[in-house]
């Protein structure tokens, strides 16, 4: 089984989404670019993937993506959201109309 090390996150473009694959699993975090950011709705991480930071490693490798883009991000995803709210080194990217909602302003 792979070790969170071993773990590569790619950027499927024409799908919209962050992906991590392990065997015939795939974990994904779906990304809309939009005029006023990247929007972030929704992170799935299969069960072969769990307690391994999966989710966490799409969540930073997004917002790295983000941050070297120049994209505000809009966390519509709970899990991203949760993310950012536990993680200050990555609310600077937070679009304005959603720093209220998490409670960082």
């Amino acid at each position: 089984m792979a070790e969170p090390d071993d773990l590569k996150v790619t950027n499927n473009t024409e799908d919209g989404r962050f992906e991590v694959r392990l065997g015939d699993d795939v974990a994904f975090a779906e990304y809309r670019l939009l005029k006023t950011g990247i929007l972030f709705p929704h992170t799935e991480v299969p069960p072969a993937f769990e307690g391994k930071g999966v989710g966490s490693l799409l969540v930073r490798t997004a917002l790295d993506y983000a941050r070297e883009h120049g994209q505000a991000v809009m966390p519509v995803c709970p899990f991203f959201a949760s993310y950012i709210k536990r993680h200050a080194e990555y609310q600077d990217l937070l679009h304005p109309d959603y720093r209220k909602s998490l409670g960082l302003d």
